[in-house]
Order: structure tokens, then sequence, then C-alpha cells
């Protein structure tokens, strides 16, 4: 086969290599100088290491010689060091990893082209069997065939620059200036027995603050190396064609085109804060050399199922090193933890690392994490710690979630909803939420949901909540009021989630007369300010039946698009009364429904509220409104904020993936201070743990994993070796408290 590559990076050469390894002719080209090279130091894991070595000893032989080891990970927080161990880095200079694989590419037979321009890609295309495109995060073959690749380029918040110290770092370390114009970071790391990569990075306006934006790279460099002389110990840095950059992370909707590929940057990019760039690209490499020798005479199928292979990898660094961009973004809100509490919270920041990991890794370090956070004897997990809201005592840090059961009969909670969260609480969380308990008939989202708008209903409630206390002590019962809004009279969940009911539909009601769908949902009626006032009144009738009936805590629903929710998106509020306009205007509503129900509730019970810190589509709820209503809500008296996101308009786009929607909850509770809980793909008490000690969330909620195990939490509890308070199994229960053994493998 005849194959071109376009672009001279580690991921290009790496891929000609490859590829004339397995006997193919290749011609690559590169418009910079083989001695050109932008950075300085090149990070790459043993799994990395591990691939290079079984496709091509020799490249992996060259390059164990020159890497320089280490375990640690420096932090420096407001002049205090903090190190944690057993990491395990390997690390080159970038200039000798091209050295390297330009000598693999030549002894190949590599037509290697340098300070030359590869031809257009069509031109490419119809004279070689395979195009490979690792032309850089620029790519011009990306760019020249976008309608087909469809990228999508998202700049990031901060400004970084590449610089150098002529000295090797002990250890991976992160440095933290509080300066006069806000926050800066060092991130450096050894490379060569006498040298070391620095990244200093800063959100843009403290960039412009700062002056950068004014400075070449001579003084940036003298500059970064005064702010941190004492991690440079008094030395300065140097540059190499350094420049303050605004990261941006490159997705491509494909990959191929024809007998065209993209390749490690021009493909996808990830944050540098997790040193992913290179290793993805040379494990893209690897990928591509193993797919076209599997499909050698069908360069379409080949490429196909190199995508296939990679993406579902590149998908999960990317998300990792989104939500470390994201924390880095985002750093000035947690300076003001604990020393050791902002040192896990670093180390722990793309969610790879979490406490279980560290644990194996630096178990005396997270030992002295979990003192700081309060842990009871010292070998109690984190989310087996009490904790206290206004006059409830939680015994551990697991909430199950609201969810909606669709199984009421005119509103009545039955026998279902008494097994239901009976075996929740029986199953050892700390709080058991109902699902969202309507106040009015027209309130419900389907004919199935429960109520609390008659008197039978508080009796069959008081039922389950007497069942709780006394089948499990010690277990708190919370209801979750709402109403549903525009987003009601809908069919069951398993019906045809969302979709109008085929007969006996009831009118709904809303902020504005806008359709959930249009053409799908009704247009609902547009609330006057009397018909507030009766809802307000449904709502604290509700409450007062709740306080009645035995309730431990009362949440408020303001999120998924029902009526509290569509008062605070602009999306859904197009009122130009004093209910709408401006945020002030859109959380009038809400807050007088959450004045007056905190009025009625039991002043030593707590209340909290749930809220949709996003809608996920463009022009709704940002994550600054989201910290300005959740502030609002505590200022008036909320004692939790529980952060979800979403459901309020139909064309949403979800950033999914693990504890997608805890970094809103992490940013509300680090800008305010306030209480969080956290919710959304919240799947193992690893996850519980490790957001609870970061300083992340203070609850967390989980929901499928309760429907998938009703003793998640006594289970979780086996499974860390724990048998303290925060968990006690019911004495029917605890002849089955530890796990059956297993039949032989």
């Amino acid at each position: 086969m005849r194959a071109a590559v376009t672009g001279g990076g580690p991921g290009g050469l790496y891929a000609a290599a490859l590829l004339a390894r397995r006997g193919h002719r290749v011609t690559l080209w590169e418009r910079n100088d083989p001695a050109d090279t932008f950075g300085f130091g090149v990070v790459l894991s043993d799994e990395t290491l591990g691939g290079i070595e079984s496709a091509d000893p020799e490249v992996y032989e060259a390059l164990s010689a020159e890497f320089v080891r280490w375990d640690d990970i420096d932090i420096v927080h407001r002049g205090r060091l903090l190190t944690s161990g057993g990491h395990g880095f390997a690390a080159l200079g970038r200039r000798r990893l091209l050295e390297v694989l330009h000598q693999r590419c030549a002894a190949l037979g590599v037509d290697l082209r340098p300070r030359s321009t590869a031809p257009a890609p069509a031109a490419l295309a119809g004279a070689y069997d395979l195009v490979v495109a690792a032309d850089g995060v620029h790519s011009n073959t990306r760019e020249a065939l976008a309608e087909h690749f469809r990228p999508r380029l998202t700049p990031g918040r901060c400004r970084y620059i590449w610089l150098a110290a002529d000295f090797a770092f002990d250890a991976f370390r992160f440095e933290i200036a509080e300066t006069e114009h806000g926050v800066m970071q060092l991130h450096g790391y050894p490379y060569a027995a006498d040298a070391s990569t620095v990244i200093v990075e800063m959100r843009e306006e403290v960039w412009r603050a700062a002056g950068f934006d004014l400075c070449d790279e001579t003084e940036s460099a003298a500059r970064c190396a005064k702010i941190f002389s004492e991690a440079l110990r008094g030395r300065g840095l140097t540059g190499n064609r350094s420049a303050w950059t605004a990261f941006r992370t490159v997705t491509n909707e494909r990959w191929s085109h024809g007998n065209i590929t993209l390749l490690g940057d021009a493909a996808h990019t990830a944050h540098f804060s997790i040193g992913s760039g290179t290793k993805l690209a040379v494990e893209d490499a690897l990928a591509l050399a193993d797919a076209v020798t599997a499909a050698p005479d069908d360069v379409p199928a080949a490429l196909a199922a190199y995508e296939e292979a990679r993406r579902p990898a590149v998908a999960s660094t990317q998300r990792a090193a989104a939500a470390s961009m994201r924390w880095f973004e985002n750093l000035a809100g947690y300076v003001g933890q604990p020393a050791r509490q902002f040192a896990f919270n670093l180390l722990t920041r793309s969610r790879r690392v979490t406490h279980d990991n560290l644990r194996l890794r630096d178990a005396r370090f997270t030992r002295s994490v979990e003192r700081d956070f309060g842990c009871p004897d010292g070998d109690t997990p984190p989310m087996f710690t009490p904790y206290r809201l206004r006059g409830l005592t939680l015994r551990n840090r697991v909430v199950v979630s609201p969810m909606d059961m669709y199984s009421a009969t005119d509103g009545m909670p039955g026998d279902f909803h008494l097994v239901h969260l009976g075996a929740r609480a029986l199953g050892g969380a700390g709080l058991v939420m109902t699902e969202m308990v309507c106040v009015s008939a027209e309130g419900r989202i389907t004919p199935g949901c429960a109520g609390l708008y008659t008197d039978d209903q508080a009796a069959a409630w008081t039922r389950v909540a007497d069942f709780v206390h006394t089948a499990a002590p010690g277990t708190a019962l919370g209801v979750q009021l709402g109403h549903s809004g525009r987003k009601g009279s809908t069919r069951l969940m398993w019906e045809g989630i969302d979709e109008p009911l085929p007969e006996g539909n009831w009118p709904v009601v809303a902020a504005s007369p806008l359709p959930y769908r249009p053409g799908a949902n009704q247009i609902p009626h547009a609330l006057t300010e009397p018909e507030l006032g009766r809802i307000r009144t449904q709502f604290t009738t509700a409450a007062t039946r709740a306080a009645r009936c035995g309730f431990d805590l009362l949440e408020l629903h303001c999120a998924h698009g029902y009526l509290l929710s569509g008062f605070l998106s602009p999306l859904t509020n197009h009122r130009t009364d004093a209910y709408g306009g401006s945020l002030e205007g859109r959380l009038r509503f809400p807050l007088e429904v959450f004045d007056a129900v905190r009025e009625v509730w039991p002043d030593d019970r707590p209340m909290t509220v749930r809220i949709s810190a996003t809608d996920w589509a463009e022009g709704g709820t940002t994550e600054e409104d989201a910290v300005a209503i959740a502030a609002a809500f505590a200022e008036h008296g909320a004692d939790a904020i529980d952060v979800s996101t979403g459901q309020v308009v139909p064309d949403e786009t979800p950033e999914y993936g693990r504890s997608y929607q805890t970094p809103y909850a992490d940013r509300i509770r680090n800008t305010l201070g306030v209480p969080v809980i956290a919710v959304g793909a919240i799947s193992s008490w690893d996850d519980v743990n490790s957001l609870l000690l970061a300083g992340r969330a203070d609850l967390c909620a989980l929901a499928r994993p309760h429907l998938y195990d009703p003793h998640w939490t006594l289970h979780a509890a086996a499974d860390q070796d724990y048998r303290g308070p925060g968990a006690p199994w019911p004495a029917p229960y605890r002849a089955g408290s530890r796990k059956p053994p297993t039949g032989r493998g």
C-alpha cells in the first residue's frame, strides 16, 4: 500500500514507522525543520509504553534509555508543600522523542520530506491508497474537508504558555500564586537530568489584568520566573517560540473521509493538565496500523475499524481532560480550602484518580486527608461520616434521589410506595427521598403521580413515614413537593415519556404560553397573579400536611422544567411583568413559594431546593445564573441546594458521563460556601467518597444504583469492611451482612 502522512509530530512519525514496518511504502511531509519543535518535555504512561514495546521493540528500547522517571506529585498551597507519592511518571524531551522517531522512519525506508508543504488533500487521496492527516490542532486537512469531518473547536477560559527551566524538578509540581491580579498556577515536571517543562496558566481576565497580553516571549518568561521564583529556586525560564495560548478542545463528528483519516490533535485534543496529547496520538498510530493490517484491501473499512477502536478511549480521556481543565479554570474557588483537602481535590480533579485509588498509591497521605475531613475512628469511609442539616443529623452522606414511580392512583400512594421507600430505608441510606409529590391534581405529571392535596393521601404518606421510622430507625425520610407546570398531563414513562395522554387530558399551566414540544404537547395557560397566589397556597397546604405526616425534610422542586423551574429559565419564562425579565424577576415566584413553605414548615426541620444548574441549551440558564439562583435560595433560608441539570427544554444537548452533573454542585459549594447535594451518574461508593473528601459535595444522591440494588449503602459498607454506626444492618438482615461466598473460578 502507498501511504501519505502529513505532519511530522510524534503521532505522524510513529504512524509512518509502524506502517513502514509492516511493509507499506510511506511518504511523510513536515513543513518545519526536523530540529524544530514546540514545547519541551513529553509525558507517557506505562500503558502507552507497553503498546510501543509490543508494536516496535526498537523504538521502545531507544526511548527507554532516555526516560526520566519519578513517583511524587508536589502541591504548594499558600506556602505549604504537600507531597503525594505512588503515581509513576515517565518523561523525555520532545526533541529527543522526534529524533528517535526520525531515525526509526529513516531506517525503515520512509520517504521523509521536511521543510515542505504537503499537496492538497484531494491530490493526496488520488495519488495514494491511504492518507493520514497528523497535521496538528490547526490541521489544514481537517479544515479543507470540514464539511465531511464536521469539526468543533471549543476554547477554554485560560491562557497558558510553555516554558522551560534549566534544572530538574524532584516531582510533578503544582504551585499556586495568589497575586493582586488573580490566581495563577504553575505546572512543572522534569524531562531530563537538567531540564523541566514549566507551564504557567491563568484565567483570561487575570492574564489581561496582569498585562501579559502586552508582553513578548522574553518578558513573559522573566515575569513568570519572578512570580514563581521560589518554585524555580531563583532561576530563570526560557521559551521556544513560546506564546500565550487559549487551549482549544477539538472534536470531530467523523475521523475519516474516503481514504483520508485524521490522527492525533487533528482529530481530538485533551487538555495538557492530564498530559495526554502525545499519548493519544501514539495510541492512535498503534490502532491505525492494526486496523490497516487487518483489512489491507479495504481502506474505508480499516479506517472505520480504527475509529471504532479509538473513539471510546478518546472520549473517556477528553471527559477527564475537560473536568481537569474546568477545575483549573475555577481554581480561585478552591484556594480557600484547607491545604490537604485542596491537594486531594487537585489530585482527583479529572475523576480518574479516586479516593480508593489514591489510598493504594499513598495510604498515608489519604489517611491525613480523611482525618482533616473528620472521619470518625480513623477507619470510617467519608460517606459514613454524619452530617447535620438544621435540627436533623443524617447518619451518613448517602441520599436516595427522588425518582418518579408513576404508580399512584388518583394521587394516592399505595402498597408499592410503602415497599419501594421502605426497602430503600432498610438499605441503609441516610436520607430517603420520595418522588416529586404533587400539590394538586392538575399539578401531576401523569395520572400515576403521587400527591399530597387530600387528607386521605396524607394518611397514606403517614403510613410510609411510620414504617420507615419504626423499621429503619435512624433513617430520615424527605418529601419533594412540586407542580408539573407545562410538562403535565402526559403518559406514564414506559408508555411514552412526555407524550400527551390519548384521552382525559387536563389543562396545564406555566409561566408563559410555551408548549414543551410545539405540535405535540399542550399550549399551557400563562398564570395570572391571582392564580399564582392559589398555587402558592397549594404548596403551603401540602407542606403543612407533610409536616403532620412526619417527614424529616422537605425539598422544593425547582428543576427539570416543571412549574417553578419554568419561571427560572429564560427559555421558558417570557413574561413582561414582575415575574419575568431579569433573573431577579424570574426568581420572584419560586422565592415567594419557598418563603411561604418555609413559614409553615417546622423550624427545626431542614428545607432544600432542587435546581437545574444548566439547561444544556443555548440562551438558557448559565453556570453564573445557577450560582445566583442558589445564593438567592440560601439567603432565604434553604439549608442545602440539590444540584441537578437539564430536562427544561426537549432540544437539550447534555454532556453525559460519569458524575457529569457534579461540577455544577462543586461550583456552587465552593463559590458560595453553601451545602450542596450532588446528583447525576454517581454510580460507585468510590465516587461518593471522592466527591465528599474533595469538598465538591456535602451529600450525594443516587437514583439508578438504588433501583438496581435497594441495599446499595449497606453493600457499600460491606465492600469497604465498615461495620460502624453510619450503616447499621437491620436486625432481621444481620445474617446477610457478609457477602455470600462464590463458586470457585
